[in-house]
């Protein structure tokens, strides 16, 4: 048996909207067996488009059952029979949200009559469910009710059952298909074709806009949890509703992927991404000369016109790092700004500054320790490439590092690990690089020195 479906909501998600009504029309695939209808108090104000759009009011539903009180009839009509509406996922979401809120939880097998009329009825221009019906004389009465949509979707799940010569019914009920949930403009060969090796997918909208951008070990399983699970949230919902196209790019490793993917966040800014999208303010230490002569140092943050030695993706990193050259070579915490320079000096105190904030030491002297103290901190300035796995057992993935602030990547053949840094730069592409890729390309670098190679 089968329970068609249709409700009418005050707009939104499952997690934030309420049912304003509900209509359940059983059937054997053939005839009509019972109808339920109820309009529902959803205990929120009804927006006004939605008013205009199905007629329902505030006032309408002031007086009629929440849906606390009809939970238990419309579980006991639904159980044990498929789920089927136009559009099912966002149907399903709302019953099964607000059915779980009263302790019932709702394991129906799901059939969507969209995906289901692209099967059967191919190469329509709308498969709307207005369209549809008047594409096959299928009388809707008052549309946008619930009832009336639940009717005509009852019409057309019969016309589609008569129809069905290849089956298809059958195949999208058996366990696993996809279906199920997946959104109803996304075609199942964007999946099958997708593998399950390391890469990074994208999610399209109809106009081709990327919406999400993700990484995944593999592909495919990644993709299917986006949709498998039966999040509520209106992030999750509305991404359903949208997204129509997925495409892929393989990178062969872990680590490849994962700067591909940061990358790309950070180039396409996807709308529904969240995770590194923060601005991530980039500092450096700057020296210059103040007008004693006196060379000075100081942790700032990074412009176009500022010449900084030595890159953080922190303040406190940069902090930390001169108070290290302070203490090494003997400098002034006032001349590094690690102080304020009207209290007593911590470093004569610590008896490590030799004084040339109170002018007892040669300004010479100790401009010649800061240019020690800069010189130093190449030490501190990474040169190096990490090679993984790549596409197909000729090529290696690639990821440079030069010097803290150069990024490439890219693919290269096996025996470029053999190549002086140059050449390898040059066969590689430049990309932008954030806090997060250098923290990882140091972490995998340290993890696997077998596959890293070191430049002077």
């Amino acid at each position: 048996m089968y329970a068609i479906v249709d409700i009418e909501t005050t707009g939104g998600n499952a997690s934030s909207g309420s049912i304003t009504e509900i209509a359940i029309v059983i059937t054997d695939g053939k005839e009509i067996m019972h109808t339920y209808c109820s309009l529902v108090n959803p205990l929120q104000p009804i927006p006004i488009f939605i008013e205009k759009l199905t007629g329902i009011s505030d006032a309408m539903v002031k007086n009629a059952p929440v849906f606390g009180q009809i939970a238990h009839e419309v579980f006991e009509l639904l159980q044990h029979k498929t789920f089927v509406a136009h559009n099912v996922n966002f149907d399903f979401s709302f019953v099964a949200h607000q059915l779980s809120q009263h302790g019932l939880a709702l394991q129906s097998r799901k059939l969507c009559t969209v995906r289901l009329s692209r099967k059967i009825i191919q190469e329509l221009p709308s498969y709307s469910l207005g369209n549809l019906c008047r594409s096959l004389n299928i009388p809707i009465k008052q549309r946008h009710r619930a009832m009336g949509d639940a009717h005509a979707t009852a019409l057309l799940f019969h016309h589609l059952m008569e129809n069905d010569k290849h089956k298809h019914i059958q195949q999208m009920l058996k366990k696993g298909s996809k279906d199920a949930y997946l959104p109803i403009h996304l075609n199942n060969d964007d999946l099958d074709k997708m593998p399950n090796t390391p890469g990074v997918y994208y999610f399209h909208d109809g106009k081709g806009k990327i919406l999400y951008v993700g990484k995944a070990k593999r592909l495919q399983k990644r993709v299917i949890s986006h949709f498998s699970n039966n999040s509520t949230s209106k992030r999750k919902q509305e991404l359903i509703r949208l997204v129509q196209k997925i495409s892929y790019k393989e990178y062969g490793n872990e680590v490849m992927m994962s700067v591909m993917e940061s990358i790309e966040i950070k180039r396409i800014w996807p709308r529904f991404n969240r995770s590194q999208k923060k601005f991530e303010p980039q500092f450096g230490i700057c020296s210059y000369m103040d007008q004693r002569g006196v060379m000075r140092l100081g942790v700032v943050k990074k412009k176009k016109n500022i010449i900084t030695h030595h890159s953080f993706p922190l303040q406190i990193d940069g902090l930390r790092m001169m108070h290290k050259l302070a203490k090494e070579f003997s400098l002034c915490p006032k001349m590094c700004f690690l102080q304020d320079e009207k209290i007593e000096c911590v470093g004569r105190e610590e008896q490590f500054c030799e004084g040339v904030c109170e002018e007892s030491e040669d300004v010479l002297t100790y401009n010649l320790k800061v240019s020690k103290a800069i010189h130093s901190l190449k030490d501190y300035q990474y040169s190096l490439a990490i090679f993984g796995q790549g596409r197909n057992e000729k090529e290696y993935s690639c990821v440079m590092l030069d010097k803290n602030d150069f990024l490439a990547v890219g693919f290269v053949p096996i025996y470029a690990m053999q190549w002086k840094k140059d050449k390898l730069k040059r066969n590689l592409e430049p990309a932008a690089i954030n806090a997060f890729i250098r923290s990882l390309v140091l972490s995998a670098a340290e993890s696997d020195p077998a596959m890293t190679v070191a430049f002077d």
